[in-house]
């Protein structure tokens, strides 16, 4: 999913950032555990420090994008976010204070050791067209890497996975070094903000605190987000993509509406939550490293891992969705306990249910899932009434019970694989795919 360097240029930007014989040690896993800051900038190209600091925001809720160890624009704007979190000055610049304030934060190993599986290498998708058409011709849009999915299961840049195993085969038996992120959360939110002067997403509970806050994509100049504030309406886990170039923009000579098939790699990535404004989302994306390079045709990516986290906690119906124009504040008056208590609150999870599709879950431990009211189905409107810049097919599947979110969330072998080779890091638990992605055509 990342942007992939040769081994000549990954080196080149290794020793831009780095000196001497201290290269490899600067990002290894050992080098991460025991970096330290003292004062100043990060250093520049790939550090341990900076791979630290990303771990701590990302357990803090504040997410850095992919942990890479690059002091790129996400992980500036994420500092910013945590000091405004943190109500201290938001320059975005690491300094003592940032520093001391993570330190909540740093009370497990930052590494781990993880053992590759046969499931881990099996049915990857071989690779990943361009082209709509093509696209649509395949069974799956899945991961095409051991490295890719491992990545996004630990929050990791694909070749930072490289980086701290240098010259080690990703095969089944092969144990590596990855790093331990956060616990996805699991309050209730009543409440997102979208800061197209930032490029950050933030979420509220019903008391007005921050809980959560991810890079994204905002729209762009041709097909910009819409403006005002909207709901959540659903939320789709895995969906299908339909392309329609009659309703917004067309991809190459492609001039025919087209289902592409679910999948990490597909247009919107492995969720979609769609609001009341008629087909505008947020949704996953295929490139998480490219979230402020990129841009989308006017709903709001962020990466795979951010969106099911965000997913889990949004309540249709409940949640309000307001977008900030540059240069302007959000409304000052978050959502009240009481007034967030007394709305009625309705899941409504869709997923595919193709034998092909892979149905991305979020493997937690029973004290983190979230507890969910049902309601009756809602009735799913027509495809061409959802059909729209970014919108994937909608799905007939009824609202999710307290019994369904649990077979969402159980913990599946190769989640059970994680967890058994990470006993010192038991707290810490990744999102991954609750199935097996299917292999392209």
């Amino acid at each position: 999913m990342s942007a992939r360097l040769c081994p000549v240029l990954l080196a080149a930007v290794l020793s831009a950032g780095l000196s001497g014989p201290v290269q490899a040690a600067a990002v290894s896993a050992e080098a991460i555990e025991a970096a330290t800051y003292s004062g100043g900038a990060l250093p520049g190209g790939v550090s341990a420090l900076t791979a630290k600091v990303q771990i701590l925001l990302d357990r803090a809720g504040i997410s850095p994008g992919v942990i890479d160890g690059i002091k790129g624009g996400m992980s500036r704007s994420a500092i910013a976010a945590f000091e405004r979190r943190s109500n201290l000055p938001a320059d975005g610049v690491m300094d003592m204070r940032v520093w001391a304030a993570l330190q909540p934060y740093a009370g497990e190993a930052f590494t781990a050791d993880y053992t590759i599986t046969e499931a881990d290498a099996a049915n990857l998708t071989r690779w990943i067209p361009d082209d709509y058409l093509e696209k649509a011709n395949m069974t799956s849009l899945g991961y095409t890497s051991v490295a890719e999915k491992l990545g996004e299961r630990f929050h990791m840049d694909d070749d930072f996975i490289e980086v701290m195993n240098p010259g080690v085969a990703l095969t089944p038996g092969t144990t590596i070094k990855v790093v331990a992120p956060s616990d996805p959360s699991r309050a209730k939110v009543t409440r997102i903000v979208i800061d197209k002067g930032t490029n950050r997403v933030s979420a509220f509970d019903a008391s007005g605190r921050m809980v959560v806050n991810y890079p994204s994509t905002i729209g762009s100049a041709q097909t910009p987000s819409p403006s005002g504030t909207h709901k959540v309406s659903r939320v789709a886990l895995n969906p299908e993509y339909t392309y329609n170039p009659s309703k917004n923009f067309q991809q190459g000579s492609n001039d025919q509406v087209l289902t592409l098939p679910p999948g990490p790699n597909g247009p919107v990535g492995s969720v979609w939550i769609a609001l009341t404004k008629p087909t505008y989302g947020i949704h996953g994306t295929p490139t998480p490293s490219r979230l402020f390079v990129s841009e989308s045709h006017g709903c709001v990516r962020l990466t795979n891992w951010d969106a099911q986290e965000l997913a889990h906690m949004v309540q249709p119906g409940v949640t309000s969705v307001e977008f900030v124009e540059k240069g302007s504040s959000p409304k000052s008056a978050p959502a009240t306990a009481e007034t967030a208590e007394a709305a009625p609150v309705t899941q409504e999870v869709q997923e595919t249910q193709q034998p092909v599709s892979l149905q991305l879950g979020t493997s937690a431990a029973p004290r983190r899932k979230p507890v969910i009211e049902a309601a009756a189905p809602a009735p799913v409107a027509p495809s061409a009434e959802v059909v729209g810049p970014e919108a994937p097919t909608p799905a007939a599947a009824p609202a999710v019970s307290d019994d369904a979110v649990d077979a969402v969330d159980a913990v599946d072998p190769l989640t059970a694989a994680v967890q058994a080779a990470i006993p010192q890091t038991a707290d810490v638990t990744v999102s991954q795919p609750a199935g097996a992605d299917s292999a392209a055509e």
